[in-house]
């Protein structure tokens, strides 16, 4: 009765049903034949297996064949035998990563039919051999990166047609075979990272119809040359990473795309690639970060439509011209984070109302009334945390954007510039002569200083030759000529406005006179001092004695070569009358006869 009673109370049976919930999958199993192994963990009713981190040298038997998760990673796995996941039929991922595998026999993978994610990666494999995963038609990720392989051959996947995702980076391929990828016709990412090819694999890269994602990164590749991803029509996103000696691309190394996102990071661009991005009508992302570019130019991006956002952080930025964005309806990210610029003006954007997050933290701002706008948006636009800082001019440096009320009195303002000295300037030389003209300026933001020629030519800090404005504003003139004469204007310029000055140039031709008939010295005296001698007389000299010991050389050769060749004609001659052969006497005596005879009558 007790017993009963006992089993009748609630808290009982609560007990006994646990405990059969508990013990009802281990008498399934051990009904079956099957039980966990000891090595490995089996949680109840999820068909996964973990065997990490045990030091197994081997596959444990006992695996419950129904188990579709098998976690053999971090263990002493050597080789991969014919027949050793036979049982495993339900099996749709084989972990085995970080082993030392170095062989895989062929009919390793007997039978997993429905395996769909197979894990190689951090074993010794040099090689992929041909066939090894011909009885895997379902698997659609692999990855076998960070091993020893070497090279790709000829149609290494080739029984892969359902492959979606392929990992092998971090091996030492020095080769890619043209037909290595032949076989891979649904592969839509692929991933090529620290190998040790020197060019892109084009030929094998373009075997892939349905590739969408193409990740290329820490390679030493020095040039992209024109159509080295021909025939990736389906191609989204690109990822080139950490190929430091990339300094430019071809104008058509990217022909025959239709990218949405691309990204070129730590390389050595100097300059971005407009000429090999300009087809790139649908890219909505670009990202140049950590490349040595110092400026953005004006209206060179205009025909990516729908460029969404731009990326260049962590390199040389220093100006972004006006009109950068200009006719990008849909620009929503600007991040030029970290680099050198000092100011953002809002002439850069097509219009600055569509600017969703801006963020210009970590540059050198000179907070004056170029960055007002961004004051005024301040509450509207996503600084992600990280908003500007002060760092020179109108306001206390370090002030940060959002803690300003609405516009403080004396922060954010320009001054116009001004010309210290704005006194008419007039220089008179000679021809041949060199011409200064200063133009010391001053205003907040410093202006830009250039000078406007007589012909109307604006001569600016970026012109370099006979004429050009040193950096303090001087315009230097070399060697003027009479028609660089005329009336010079300085133009001292910033955003708030702009000053002037004049300065004049006289340059009078040289007196060059021919005739040296005078009377006595004083002629020779005046004539010398009006006549500008380009060369003196000792320099004369030694220009003399350079052109007569090579013509005295040249003549002393040609008679040692007249000698020699009279000589050997005189050598020759005697030697052709004492090779001439003697004539005999009866020769003689009938000749003689002969001139002696009549002639007869004609």
């Amino acid at each position: 009765m007790a017993d009963r009673s006992l089993l009748g109370s609630p808290f009982s049976w609560s007990s006994w049903r646990t405990s059969l919930l508990f013990l009802l999958p281990a008498a399934l199993l051990m009904g079956s034949g099957w039980s966990c192994p000891s090595k490995c963990q089996c949680p109840d009713q999820e068909k996964v297996v973990f065997c990490n981190s045990r030091n197994l040298t081997t596959v444990p038997g006992r695996i419950p064949p129904d188990s579709e998760f098998l976690d053999l990673s971090r263990n002493s796995l050597r080789t991969l035998r014919q027949g050793m996941f036979t049982r495993l039929e339900a099996l749709k991922e084989l972990d085995l990563s970080h082993n030392v595998i170095s062989n895989i026999e062929h009919g390793a993978f007997n039978r997993l039919q429905k395996l769909m994610t197979l894990r190689l990666k951090g074993n010794r494999l040099k090689m992929v051999p041909e066939g090894v995963f011909m009885e895997l038609p379902n698997l659609s990720v692999l990855d076998i990166s960070t091993n020893q392989i070497l090279l790709f051959l000829d149609r290494s996947f080739k029984d892969l047609s359902n492959l979606r995702r392929l990992e092998t980076g971090e091996n030492h391929l020095v080769f890619i075979s043209g037909q290595a990828f032949s076989g891979l016709h649904h592969l839509q990412q692929l991933t090529l990272e620290k190998c040790n090819l020197t060019n892109i694999p084009t030929e094998a890269l373009s075997h892939l119809h349905q590739l969408v994602e193409l990740h290329l990164k820490v390679l030493n590749v020095s040039i992209i040359p024109n159509h080295s991803f021909r025939k990736l029509h389906h191609l989204k996103v690109l990822e080139i990473h950490r190929w430091p000696f990339l300094r430019t691309l071809e104008p058509l190394s990217l022909s025959g795309l239709n990218l949405t996102s691309l990204s070129i990071t730590r390389c050595n661009l100097h300059d971005i690639p407009y000429k090999a991005i300009k087809h790139l009508a649908h890219l909505r992302v670009l990202d140049l970060s950590s490349n040595p570019i110092s400026v953005i130019r004006g209206r060179k991006l205009v025909e990516l439509s729908r460029l969404r956002e731009f990326h260049l952080t962590g390199g040389r930025l220093s100006t972004i011209q006006a009109e950068a964005f200009r006719g990008l309806l849909h620009f929503r990210v600007l991040n030029v984070t970290g680099n050198d610029l000092r100011t953002l003006e809002e002439g850069v954007f097509h219009s600055v109302g569509n600017l969703e997050v801006l963020r210009l933290d970590r540059n050198p701002l000179a907070c004056d009334c170029r960055l007002l706008w961004i004051i005024r948006r301040r509450r509207r636009l996503n600084f992600e945390a990280q908003p500007p800082i002060c760092a020179t001019n109108s306001t206390r440096a370090g002030k940060v954007f959002h803690k300003f009320s609405d516009v403080p009195p004396g922060h954010f303002t320009c001054r116009k510039p001004t010309i210290e000295d704005k006194s008419p300037q007039g220089v008179s030389v000679e021809e041949g002569s060199q011409a200064n003209f200063t133009c010391r300026s001053d205003g907040d933001p410093p202006p830009i200083v250039f000078w406007v020629s007589p012909q109307n030519q604006t001569l600016d800090a970026s012109r370099k030759g006979r004429i050009m404005v040193l950096p303090d504003g001087t315009l230097r003139i070399q060697y003027a000529l009479p028609e660089d004469s005329g009336l010079y204007r300085c133009v001292a310029s910033n955003v708030a406005g702009n000053d002037t000055m004049a300065a004049n140039l006289q340059v009078s031709e040289a007196v060059f006179n021919d005739s040296f008939i005078g009377d006595g010295p004083d002629f020779l005296n005046e004539t010398q001092a009006h006549r500008p001698f380009l060369v003196d007389t000792g320099t004369l000299v030694g220009i003399l004695a350079l052109g007569i010991v090579p013509f005295l050389c040249s003549v002393a050769i040609c008679f040692v070569f007249i000698s020699l060749w009279s000589k050997g004609r005189e050598n020759m001659k005697h030697h052709v009358i004492d090779s001439v052969p003697r004539v005999s006497r009866g020769y003689k005596a009938m000749s003689s006869q002969r001139r002696m005879a009549p002639k007869k009558p004609k």
